[in-house]
């Protein structure tokens, strides 16, 4: 793409420029995040068999004490909270001295090296397997390189505060260029990072990148908001995407009234798009990790609900943290009690920025949230845990993995989807009972704990919350019931105000539960169920095969919804099932579909005032320009 291609009209509060992504004068990084050594560790990533998915990386550690030296593989990633071993795609490694001469690190455990005898200089080489890119791992082949960071470099936990260099050596003939929040120098493939955790926390792309940048004003002054695509199609399709990009950032900005201070004035937008990669987002302090294997000209729009979200997380997780994620931990799991707040509200706003800035109309997302609504007010998991115990199941369920069968379908409802119904009934109770909103409220928590840098507590979002409604009481119950508690809000009064009806689905239809019929050998197999449906309480279970269901000899996943819809909530029907080997009768009684669904007063034949029109609009409407309550 050359510059000359890129036009954009100008606003007073943004000057767009085609700039090249390596002329930007370099800014120090503040004192107080940079490491106090002189002594710089030197990284080197090449790519000799990148049509094989691997990298050659290379660690220069100078100016060392005597002893022992430990190097590592880190074995969670920022962002995430399970442990994912990174070390099991190293191999070849090869360890020399100052003088050139072969060391023999030993190996205490799965993760670590431990290299003596050295004098002072150790150089570590080593081959990396990549095939994955996404937010977590790294993958690499002819077209690009995408490196996550934990995944990529070994490190010497004693040496987290020097500061670092990083070289990339693309293939030769390749247009690679790199997107990164690491600090450029002169040399367009050479960056540093003024310690371990921002070098951790920065993940980069080398691929021929399509490019747009431009200018946002902001109460510390111009930042420039950068996008970086890896894609495969035209350079309209990225100006088209770069368009509603900027919608959603203005949206967020007007929020907080205002954009987080980037280290380096920049906050780039890495995104990865097609068949060579994994959907995935990952946010970090001044840049995201977006990937996909769609494309631009496939889904433009549905790849912006991950870049909303991701650069929401720039306030809410990057800066706005918890305290038991900070500092993050690179040899263990990472827990925290507050997911459903820093991950949920997170999710709650991603779709309602889309329609503030115009990208999606609210008669389609007033009825989407019929299904935030269903998997949280009908889900069996708030019988076992409360929004902060989900939270603290994290390392086990996200992007975690186990070979043996768990019950999580029943007792797991996401922190993403139980925090955005939280964050949903917390924004209407503020709008109607205080005429305020959850924006006010998450401004609250920028400029007390986000700007300050000053890590927060559960009791911290309590209290925040009980200062800005001016009612404790209120803070208290919320908690008590939503947060602590399993209970959920009253949607169907809260939206009402808005104009907005919950209702069931399907009254008075029959329903044998939600579980998941496939056929198998010619039998029907049941592949997923939940506790409390008719059939979990009849006792059949996952790999079970239904036989018969009133009389009838079952063949097909749709004889059995046939004879279901025919019969009455509460009608008894006799069924027979196999479980491993066995034989079974039971008696299935029949329940109320329990679905509900959400749309406006409109669609539903329903008068609508003013004020519910009012409230609606100030709801979903822009908050560019009317600044938040």
């Amino acid at each position: 793409m050359s510059e000359a291609a890129l036009r954009w009209p100008t606003t007073a509060s943004r000057a767009v420029a085609a700039l090249s992504l390596f002329a930007l004068v370099s800014a120090p990084l503040p004192h107080a995040v940079r490491g106090q050594s002189t002594d710089t560790l030197a990284y080197s990533v090449s790519f000799p068999n990148a049509a094989h998915h691997e990298a050659e990386v290379s660690l220069t550690l100078t100016g060392l004490p005597a002893g022992p030296l430990e190097l590592r593989m880190s074995r969670s990633s920022p962002g995430r909270y399970a442990l994912h071993e990174f070390a099991k795609n190293v191999y070849s490694v090869r360890v020399t001295d100052g003088r050139g001469r072969t060391l023999m690190p030993e190996r205490p455990d799965p993760y670590g090296w431990t290299v003596g005898g050295h004098d002072g200089t150790v150089r570590v080489t080593y081959t990396l397997f990549a095939d994955r890119a996404d937010g977590t791992y790294s993958g690499v082949d002819r077209s690009h390189a995408h490196l996550n960071a934990p995944a990529t470099f070994m490190y010497a936990p004693s040496l987290r505060q020097r500061p670092i260099r990083v070289t990339f050596r693309p293939p030769e003939a390749s247009e690679w260029r790199a997107a990164t929040q690491l600090e450029p120098t002169p040399d367009s493939l050479t960056f540093t990072a003024p310690d371990l955790d921002y070098l951790m926390d920065s993940p980069t792309e080398l691929a021929d990148l399509a490019i747009r940048e431009w200018s946002v004003g902001s109460a510390v002054g111009e930042q420039t908001i950068r996008l970086a695509v890896h894609d495969p199609g035209l350079d309209e399709h990225v100006d088209d995407f770069a368009a509603m990009v900027m919608k959603v950032v203005d949206e967020q900005a007007a929020v907080f009234g205002e954009l987080p201070d980037f280290e380096l004035g920049t906050y780039t937008f890495i995104a990865c798009y097609g068949p060579w990669a994994d959907g995935d987002g990952m946010e970090h302090r001044n840049s995201t990790s977006l990937t996909s294997r769609t494309t631009l000209e496939r889904d433009a729009l549905g790849l912006l609900g991950t870049v909303s979200h991701e650069f929401f997380h720039a306030w809410n997780m990057e800066r706005i943290r918890s305290a038991a994620i900070e500092p993050f931990d690179f040899d263990r799991a990472n827990m925290s009690d507050e997911l459903w707040f820093g991950e949920g509200f997170t999710q709650y706003y991603t779709s309602l920025f889309l329609v503030r800035a115009g990208l999606v109309d609210p008669d389609e997302y007033i009825p989407g949230l019929g299904g935030l609504l269903n998997a949280v007010v009908n889900a069996p998991g708030r019988r076992y845990h409360s929004p902060v115990e989900m939270s603290r199941l994290a390392p086990f369920t996200d992007a975690a993995t186990s070979v043996d069968p768990t019950n999580l379908r029943n007792t797991f409802i996401s922190y993403y989807t139980w925090g955005a119904a939280i964050a949903l009934g917390l924004d209407l109770a503020l709008r109607t009972g205080f005429d305020l909103s959850l924006d006010g409220f998450m401004r609250e928590m920028w400029v007390s704990f986000g700007k300050t840098s000053q890590p927060y507590t559960l009791d911290d979002l309590r209290t925040t919350l009980a200062g800005y409604a001016g009612d404790a009481a209120f803070a208290r119950d919320f908690f008590d019931r939503y947060v602590t508690g399993r209970d959920v809000p009253a949607f169907s009064e809260l939206l009402a105000g808005s104009g907005v009806l919950v209702r069931p689905a399907s009254p008075g239809r029959a329903t044998a539960g939600q579980a998941a019929l496939r056929v198998e050998e010619e039998r029907v197999v049941v592949r997923s169920i939940l506790v409390g449906t008719p059939l979990y309480e009849a006792g059949v279970e996952i790999g079970d095969a239904l036989v018969s269901l009133d009389g009838t000899a079952l063949t097909s996943p749709e004889q059995v919804e046939e004879i279901v819809a025919a019969r009455a909530p509460g009608d008894e029907l006799d069924l027979v099932f196999e479980s491993r080997r066995e034989t079974l009768s039971a008696r299935l009684a029949l329940v109320e579909d329990p679905r509900l669904e959400v749309l406006t007063y409109e669609a539903a034949g329903l008068a609508v005032t003013d004020e519910m029109r009012e409230r609606r609009a100030d709801w979903l409407g822009s908050r560019v320009g009317a600044g938040a309550r």
